[in-house]
């Protein structure tokens, strides 16, 4: 992990001083809500349906032991006992108290974190491959670039006000795990002719009302040239980019109404011309990359597995790691009927024990809402397993039906339309069955409750977004959405659902998939791609069906 030098820890302090300051003249009355806004907004506090929202970074998914317990000790003194890990690799905390926020900051910054930048129209929080410096497919661990372009994009005096906010995510593998391709920009670290890793840059993806995947700007770009390019596309969007409509104001919409064309054009004329002066310090891509060396892997004896529930959850929660006596062990947060990312304060610290004490003191936050232990001896398997079960963790449904994505929804979101998290627990319920899971195989649903789509509802390959229809929520389904290196945007199927139709109608697609499918081998994804949406129309919309065949 990256540690914090004496400049880090002075920057987050000084922050925190700051906002105390604010929220004392917010308190007292002498600051208005309207000037108060952007300043909490700065640092990560919201203003929800019911309270305040405090969102942490946690940069590129990336935490240690002491941080987690410094998280769970923070949802016990100041929140409900809880937090939500979200699909930006973030904390949040619902029910904060303003008068509370500045020592929560602080207590934060007491373990090197803040919520700096994880709101506003600037770069947010820099995400990254949940399975960053584990996965055995990967060219190169992609956080010492996350963490590089954390350093330069925090507080940077010229992106602080965009036209509209700005994310950026890394991967290291042509196995896209970050969903790259729907970000702003998205860097992939690929290999040139001569086997030097460098990136392929790619810009205007998103998702929200106006969905798009991203376009390749840069076929390679060596390491060296990563920040000026960087800030040559930043500025250019900068410029460039659209502020007489915030609908219209992501880079997505400047490249989609200008061309790919044009945007390279521009941003090739600002990085050559900043290029020379634009001097990294040595010193700091050596710091940087000191803090993310592999860790010293044990040598231990590997026991066969024989129990059945073991053998279930190594199957399905664990990946092949790049030490082959390893895994990389995913934590699951979807426990049957329960809230999608949510995790209680003593659920945390039995994760931060186990990565302190068979995970190379690392624990990861996936995009999917889950906790990844990403450097597991495999003979640890068992007691992990056993530590999990014991914290009610060891749900073995990772990549299945039941591990839902859901955005917070209508109970908690100031912004959203539906309910999204009780869609999530009844879709979940209604799977209940792990084998019945295993049997419909690999199963992305996510689930948006407005046209934000906080919940990647877009990329799923069944995705719902909740509306509202004159006072009524409404349920939109999408199928065939991807979010790896071969993403795609969903497409409509039709009309939209009611709150208490939209359960059937998913068990009406699943059935028709578990119908159609060529082998038990093929995947639902797979399967819509072969058939179209056709027959999965008819399974949803059966009475249009019955009128068509009556006429």
């Amino acid at each position: 992990m990256y540690d914090y030098t004496d400049f880090d820890r002075e920057f987050v302090n000084t922050r925190v001083q700051e906002f105390r300051g604010q929220v004392a003249r917010r308190l007292d009355g002498s600051m208005t809500e309207d000037e108060f806004k952007p300043l909490r907004l700065m640092n990560g506090l919201y203003l929800q349906l019911h309270a305040y929202m405090l969102r942490v970074a946690i940069p590129y998914g990336t935490l240690n032991s002491g941080q987690m317990r410094q998280l769970a000790m923070i949802a016990d003194k100041w929140d409900k006992g809880y937090g939500h890990f979200t699909t930006r690799q973030n904390i949040q905390y619902n029910w904060p108290k303003l008068m509370d926020v500045p020592d929560m900051l602080q207590a934060l910054a007491d373990v090197s974190m803040h919520a700096i930048q994880t709101s506003g129209n600037t770069i947010r929080n820099v995400t990254a491959d949940h399975f960053a410096g584990a996965a055995a497919d990967e060219i190169e661990d992609p956080r010492p670039t996350a963490e590089l372009v954390r350093q330069w994009s925090t507080d940077h005096p010229e992106f602080q006000f965009l036209p509209r906010k700005f994310k950026v995510a890394v991967t290291g593998s042509s196995n896209d795990r970050a969903v790259v391709k729907a970000h702003d920009i998205g860097l992939r670290m690929v290999r040139n002719a001569d086997g030097a890793p460098g990136y392929e840059v790619i810009v205007g993806g998103g998702l929200g009302r106006t969905p798009m995947i991203g376009k390749v700007l840069r076929d390679y770009l060596p390491k060296a040239d990563l920040l000026p390019y960087l800030e040559a596309v930043m500025q250019v969007y900068n410029l460039h980019g659209r502020r007489d409509n915030k609908y219209k104001a992501r880079i997505k919409i400047l490249v989609h109404e200008e061309s790919l064309e044009v945007m390279q054009s521009r941003v090739a004329e600002v990085f050559e011309r900043i290029r020379d002066d634009f001097v990294v310090p040595q010193d700091l891509i050596d710091h940087i990359e000191t803090g993310f060396q592999p860790p010293a892997y044990k040598t231990a004896d590997i026991a066969p597995v024989l129990d059945g529930a073991l053998r279930s959850f190594i199957d399905t929660n664990t990946v092949a790691h790049k030490n082959p006596d390893y895994a990389i062990v995913t934590i699951s947060l979807k426990g049957i009927g329960e809230t999608p990312g949510d995790a209680t304060s003593d659920q945390m610290r039995v994760m931060a024990d186990l990565a302190e004490k068979y995970g190379h003191d690392e624990l990861r936050i996936s995009h999917e809402q889950n906790v990844v232990l990403p450097h597991v001896h495999r003979g640890d398997l068992p007691a992990v397993f056993a530590a999990l079960k014991d914290a009610g963790l060891a749900t073995a449904n990772v990549g299945l039906v039941s591990d839902i994505i859901a955005c917070p929804g209508m109970d908690y979101c100031a912004l959203a339309t539906a309910r999204s998290i009780p869609v999530a627990q009844q879709i979940s319920t209604a799977f209940a069955d792990i084998d019945a899971q295993r049997d419909i195989g690999p199963l992305k649903i996510k689930i948006s409750g407005c046209i934000n789509a906080c919940g990647h509802h877009h990329v799923g390959h069944i995705g719902i977004l909740g509306l509202d229809r004159a006072g009524v929520e409404n349920y939109q389904i999408t199928l065939g959405g991807d979010g790896t290196e071969t993403a795609t945007i969903g497409e409509r199927a039709g009309p939209g659902f009611a709150y208490d139709e939209i359960v059937p109608a998913v068990e009406r697609l699943i059935k028709a998939y578990l119908d159609l499918r060529a082998d038990p081998e093929e995947t639902f994804l797979e399967a819509y791609r072969r058939v179209g949406m056709g027959p999965f129309k008819v399974a949803l919309y059966p009475e249009k069906q019955e009128r068509a065949n009556a006429a």
